[in-house]
């Protein structure tokens, strides 16, 4: 039994890959909740201590590790970085949208 699969590369931007509808969005948002975790893990803080740094409480540095970030907007997230002793700086690029290609897989 022979399968042709075909590789479909991803544009590096998974929620527009797969028709997110507000995928910029939760594009930035799992990029700041990437930077957030990586801020604890480097500085070895649990939640719970993340929580006296910032005044922002333990559940919400769980939820963010969870990846359960429809509750953050993009500020709250910088302003939980910003309470981690970090500078954010944004760059903004904003283009004419493209019809949407959709990734297709043949197997078969």
């Amino acid at each position: 039994m022979s399968e042709d699969i075909e590789i479909v590369r991803g544009s590096g931007h998974v929620f527009h890959d797969f028709g997110h509808p507000n995928a910029d969005v939760e594009q930035a948002k799992a990029i700041l909740a990437a930077k957030i975790i990586g801020v604890l893990e480097d500085s070895g803080l649990s939640t719970r201590q993340a929580e006296e740094v910032t005044g922002v409480n333990h559940s919400e540095f769980v939820r963010i590790r969870r990846v359960k970030l429809d509750r953050f907007t993009i500020d709250r997230l910088i302003t939980i970085l910003n309470r981690l002793h970090q500078r954010v700086e944004l760059e903004v690029t904003v283009r004419p949208a493209q019809e949407k290609e959709s990734p297709t897989m043949d197997v078969g």
